[in-house]
């Protein structure tokens, strides 16, 4: 079973975390399901950028990222070559490590 080490993230993780995942689950799903609240404006529908994540180490073993997650990224604050929706990487057979960026663009709730 896959694991995702998820980087120490000062307000959403301090410690870090070592995650069972199972392929063909989300980064983000498994992220959530072990309280780690990764934001997720648009509801996992590829539509935001506040899941925003970098995959330090296994980024090879997920599926590319199609046109619409590429232009979602273009917006996101901190993207790396690494960078992926954690809503859209899906987690395949090998071992993840993820860092969870210290901001995140949310148009939602930055226009109230």
């Amino acid at each position: 079973m896959p694991k995702i080490i998820v980087l120490p993230n000062e307000d959403l993780c301090p410690d870090g975390a070592v995650l069972e995942a199972e392929a063909g689950e989300s980064v983000l799903n498994v992220a959530l399901k072990n309280d780690i609240d990764i934001e997720h404006a648009c509801e996992k529908v590829c539509a935001c950028t506040t899941c925003h994540v970098i995959i330090r180490e296994g980024f090879d073993s997920l599926d590319e990222s199609d046109e619409l997650e590429d232009d979602m990224l273009d917006k996101a604050w901190g993207l790396e070559p690494e960078s992926r929706l954690g809503c859209q990487a899906i987690v395949a057979d090998e071992d993840l490590v993820v860092e969870i960026p210290k901001y995140t663009v949310n148009m939602v709730s930055e226009n109230h």
